[in-house]
């Protein structure tokens, strides 16, 4: 889940079908990058302490050698923000769909799976 996703979840700002999606997804261990995690925790937020709830229940993958690897690979092949390559190497690395509402972002990044939950 990517952090406007986890955002937009926490807030309840999604459909009712999105909604119920998601908890799906929250209800068997959401999994972030650890730059979820930065982005999400560096928010000031009235809600800061339902986000430092749901980030210590999600599987947070760490950066690692291959996804190094995979974030360089990503920068050096197209102009994408060092987060959000980190956070699309880490989805490559683990095989799993990033669902993002910013999927202009991730556009055209070979075999990375999107999900817009905002069309769901």
């Amino acid at each position: 889940m990517d952090t406007n996703t986890v955002s937009d979840y926490l807030s309840r700002n999604l459909s009712p079908e999105a909604m119920q999606y998601l908890h799906g997804i929250v209800n068997s261990t959401p999994q972030i990058s650890v730059m979820n995690r930065i982005e999400l925790l560096s928010h000031l937020s009235p809600t800061i302490e339902i986000i430092r709830n749901f980030v210590g229940y999600a599987t947070v993958f760490d950066i690692t050698e291959d996804i190094i690897v995979r974030t360089i690979a990503l920068r050096r092949s197209r102009r994408i923000k060092i987060p959000d390559a980190i956070i699309a190497a880490t989805a490559l690395e683990y095989d799993l769909t990033l669902i993002t509402h910013n999927t202009s972002d991730f556009q055209g990044i070979p075999n990375l799976k999107l999900l817009d939950a905002h069309t769901l």
